[in-house]
């Protein structure tokens, strides 16, 4: 894995978008030059299409980006690949035939792109069959060993089984410790009395996770971890392990002190000046475009349930501050007569048809633009709670209240990683997201959540 301003990106994944980055500003190049081949001044002069290049690059790098080409299990088919492919294209195209009218200097000339797509598409769809095959291999394997055997190591082997970085690993097994009860069956563990050096030699093991939630008693075998260490083999503990692998940090395996000593939490000048400057940035820019859709979404509204079209709702935002979130009405009018708050539920009936169809593609959620232009929300970020639930989970969960250090979000790294909320479990599961969101935050982190965003609102994916 690679850490990239604080994210962990699969090092697989990193190593194909660069590739395909080059395979797309190639494919622009020689596009120009076959379609001009006779014309020696263009080809020749290839730098007047340097800056056009580069927007071919970038939109068909988005577009594969927002169709999840680089999140989804790099082990699958090439029939796959291209059905996921080709809509990316669509999508590329659409980004370029914006930026050819705002720029049309950029323009490259239909028989250009048509060229330069098919290009695009051979290359990619060529490296792709590459890399299935060294996903097939073992080449890419990295065996690991854990210490411990109850729950705990049970859910972080699931983690690794169902890693959607595509990082593989091939599970050595596990050493049980004393005093806890294996939950592990008889074929995964290891029993012998070496030490954790010889254990990672004999298996050729890579690295070394400590999964032991009773951590009294000589149980964490810190000389023995150490002398891996100094080996060269990477020793790390449950908590950083599902921070690594599942992009959450699990409250079952988190310590106090891990939080206060490790690394993230940037809440600095520079860090806030930069966020607050690209959520004005990125709202100056989506609020034109999307006015036509939000003057659209109010007449449906209207027509079907009559006023008000927006709805004010109290949430609790960055440092506990309470602030009137705004919302198109997506239920009908007095849907909490009982004045007691509830969840919504799938196929709520106080849903409006119009507010389905806004929810299945959050809609709902563009007049918080309003909310982002005043400061009181972030374009990414935790999503905002309503006070009912904030005291009620402030009570129930372990470090709740560390979601209110940053600004909450239109959009969130829960968001686009798990289901709609309807239940405190739902709750504590999007926590985890939160924890990771507010450790590792940054405009990196940002980016990739806008961009994986697109997935979730072209597919009504989470609703």
């Amino acid at each position: 894995m690679l850490k990239i301003s604080n994210h962990y990106v699969s090092k697989l994944v990193f190593a194909l978008l660069l590739i395909e980055i080059l395979i797309l500003f190639g494919a622009g190049y020689m596009g120009v030059n076959i379609r001009f081949i006779s014309d020696h001044s263009w080809s020749n002069n290839f730098q007047q299409f340097l800056p056009s290049a580069c927007a071919f690059t970038l939109a068909n790098t988005l577009g594969m980006s927002s169709l999840g080409m680089y999140q989804h299990n790099l082990n699958e088919n090439l029939r796959s690949t291209f059905l996921r492919l080709m809509p990316s294209f669509l999508i590329a195209l659409v980004v370029q035939l914006l930026v050819f009218y705002i720029l049309p200097e950029l323009y490259l000339g239909r028989g250009i792109m048509l060229l330069a797509f098919l290009l695009a598409g051979f290359g990619i769809l060529s490296v792709r069959a590459i890399f299935f095959k060294l996903m097939e291999s073992h080449m890419l394997v990295q065996k690991i060993v854990f210490l411990g055997a109850g729950e705990l190591v049970k859910d972080c082997i699931e983690a690794a089984q169902n890693n959607f970085r595509n990082h593989k690993y091939d599970i050595v097994g596990a050493i049980s410790v004393s005093g806890e009860t294996s939950c592990l069956s008889l074929k995964t563990l290891i029993n012998t009395n070496d030490s954790l050096q010889a254990v990672a030699s004999r298996y050729n093991a890579k690295e070394i996770v400590v999964a032991v939630q009773n951590r009294r008693g000589g149980n964490l075998r810190i000389q023995e971890l150490l002398d891996c260490k100094l080996r060269g083999i990477q020793v790390i503990d449950a908590a950083s392990f599902f921070e690594r692998e599942a992009g959450q940090i699990r409250l079952d395996c988190l310590q106090p002190s891990w939080l206060v000593f490790g690394t993230g939490f940037d809440q600095s000048l520079i860090r806030t000046l930069i966020k607050r400057s690209f959520d004005l940035l990125i709202s100056a820019v989506f609020l034109p475009l999307l006015t036509p859709l939000m003057l659209a979404t109010m007449l449906c509204i209207y027509i079907e349930d009559g006023g008000p079209v927006f709805y004010r709702q109290e949430r609790v935002g960055k440092n506990g501050q309470p602030f009137m979130v705004l919302k198109f009405r997506s239920m009908r009018n007095g849907a909490e007569k009982a004045g007691m708050p509830q969840w919504a539920t799938s196929n709520d009936s106080r849903v409006t048809r119009v507010g389905a169809i806004m929810r299945k593609f959050r809609i709902d959620e563009l007049p918080q633009l309003i909310n982002v232009f005043k400061g009181q929300m972030s374009f990414v970020g935790p999503r905002p709670e309503r006070p009912f639930f904030v005291r009620q989970f402030s009570e129930e969960i372990l470090f709740y209240n560390v979601r209110h250090s940053v600004k909450p979000g239109i959009t969130g790294w829960a968001q686009v990683r798990y289901r709609y909320g309807a239940s405190k479990e739902d709750a504590i599961q999007k926590l985890q997201y939160d924890l990771y969101y507010v450790k590792n935050n940054s405009l990196f982190l940002d980016i990739l959540i806008l961009i994986d965003t697109v997935r979730v609102v072209l597919f009504g994916s989470g609703t």
